[in-house]
């Protein structure tokens, strides 16, 4: 499907026909074409994170119908089947023509046919050298080579892989040396590298690592996600040099074979026990390298650089990128997600969605159809689970909340006797905590009775003992003895003496 958003995107930023394309991987017709159809509806970047490449497709072309172009030869095939034997461009052209009767596309006629695939052939033996724009280019590649760094505390040594960066116009280069060669530290160098530039190039074409480029056909280009991140970030665009195609990014490759000789080779000898102290020798080196006059012409990198390339440059960012790497997750039913040691929430309406996650160093977040649903600060490291209480439900939420302090202030809003019981249930054990959930019961007694009844429940078992429990208020307040008025007490009723029936009774008169 054709990446409309990044090509509107692209052609916002005043880049070419071709660059877009090939960042794209959409033909340059195709290109020209949306773009144009977006200028005249006005629809242009930033464009809302709502709207995929679906529905701008069907903005941009309501009622598409039928291409009525010519239909292009595949000239790949068509210079693989020259090769067999007894096959030629007319019977290539005649399979053609069949081809798109079939189709009810238009051919191209004989002459055009045979003109198109003799460009193309040419195409494949011919190498163009093409004059770089001043900060058009920054090619990108890993050395083959590696160094030795010692690490005392393991008693082991770690390679070193050097990441080298090159500007083709003045052939001003950088170079830096990382543990590994994986995503993290592979947007780290690009970083480090537009800082020690100064300025951002306007195309970025790197080697086809799968830590940068996933996929990268003739009809299809698809980057790693957190790759494609830091090039919206700095506002350039990523063109992969075709598959096993060096020529594509030549300085690159041939830095590359001289910095091996400049720093590798040079620095072979040398112990590092670290990879700041490898680092500053190889900056030592790089600037020597920099600074070394040019053999068949005038002066050296650094100067061409200052002189021809350094202005060109697009302005770095106000913040450089924060390195973030993308992962998926199924939500499990305790609505956390594993980053690292911590464990982090998320809405426990996801609970068994697929999400994904965008780690940086200092923040954790987290996608679903590409909406944000949850966000962290990070911690290095946490033995209890980073709950937001928002995204909890609500009766994990209350438990939650459970503490001496909530327990009395609910009793305080209820009654005085309420609160009796409530300190009575908190106070009476030898660890507080285990006077919540009797507390917590009678919050339940509350909901279902109402407060004014448990008042009342409280206040007639407390009549009947200063302890009360659980069961007596729930069995108070289930057979309604709360709603019965209270009696005088016995010796409030007696006003006359026990025996009533006389003496005369006693004496065992008549009866």
């Amino acid at each position: 499907m054709v990446n409309y958003r990044d090509i509107i995107r692209l052609k916002s930023l005043d880049y070419s026909n071709v660059s877009v394309a090939s960042s794209s991987g959409s033909s340059r017709n195709t290109v020209a074409e949306v773009w144009k159809l977006a200028q005249d509806i006005n629809l242009g970047w930033p464009i809302p994170d709502t709207l995929t490449d679906k529905d701008i497709g069907l903005i941009l072309y309501p009622d598409r119908g039928v291409n009525e172009g010519r239909k292009l030869p595949d000239f790949e095939y068509i210079y693989n089947e020259l090769a067999k034997p007894g096959v030629t461009l007319t019977l290539l052209w005649s399979e053609y023509c069949a081809k798109c009767e079939a189709e009810q596309a238009i051919p191209y006629q004989h002459t055009q046919f045979n003109e198109k695939y003799h460009a193309y052939a040419a195409s494949k033996k011919a190498t163009l050298r093409i004059k770089r724009k001043p900060g058009e280019l920054m090619e990108v590649d890993w050395v083959g080579d590696t160094l030795t760094v010692f690490d005392e505390a393991a008693g082991g040594s770690i390679k070193a892989y050097i990441f080298v960066a090159c500007l083709p116009c003045s052939l001003y280069s950088y170079a830096e040396a990382f543990p590994d060669m994986k995503s993290n530290h592979w947007i780290d160098a690009h970083v480090h590298a537009y800082s020690f530039f100064g300025g951002v190039t306007r195309i970025l074409v790197p080697d086809n690592l799968k830590t940068g480029v996933i996929k990268n056909t003739r009809t299809e280009l698809v980057l790693n996600r957190s790759y494609h991140e830091m090039a919206e970030h700095y506002g350039t665009a990523i063109i992969p040099a075709r598959p096993v195609k060096p020529r594509d990014k030549s300085n690159a490759e041939g830095t590359v074979g001289v910095l091996e000789t400049w720093i590798l080779a040079a620095l072979r000898n040398r112990k590092f026990f670290s990879f700041e102290e490898l680092n500053r020798a190889i900056r030592e080196k790089l600037q020597e390298f920099n600074e070394k006059s040019f053999q068949k012409k005038k002066g050296s990198r650094l100067a061409a650089f200052e002189e021809e390339e350094k202005n060109f440059l697009l302005p770095l960012p106000a913040s450089s990128y924060e390195t973030a790497i993308w992962s998926k997750a199924t939500i499990q039913p305790d609505y956390l997600i594993n980053i690292g040691d911590c464990k982090y929430s998320v809405p426990y309406e996801f609970i068994g969605k697929g999400v994904e996650i965008r780690s940086t160093e200092k923040s954790i977040e987290v996608f679903f159809h590409g909406n944000r649903i949850a966000s962290h600060v990070r911690v290095a490291y946490s033995p209890n689970p980073i709950y937001t209480p928002e995204h909890m439900p609500e009766n994990h939420r209350k438990y939650l909340a459970y503490n001496a302090e909530s327990f009395q202030e609910w009793a305080e809003n209820v009654g005085a006797s309420t609160l009796l019981v409530v300190k009575n249930f908190l106070f009476m054990h030898k660890v507080e905590q285990q006077g919540y959930k009797p507390c917590a019961s009678l919050m339940k007694l509350a909901d279902r009775y109402s407060m004014e009844r448990l008042e009342k429940a409280c206040e007639k078992a407390l009549s009947y003992t200063p302890s009360p429990s659980l069961k007596n208020i729930s069995t108070i307040l289930k057979n309604g003895q709360d709603k019965v008025a209270a009696t005088a007490s016995p010796a409030d009723r007696c006003t006359s003496p026990g025996i009533t029936r006389g003496a005369a009774y006693f004496k065992g008169g008549d009866r």
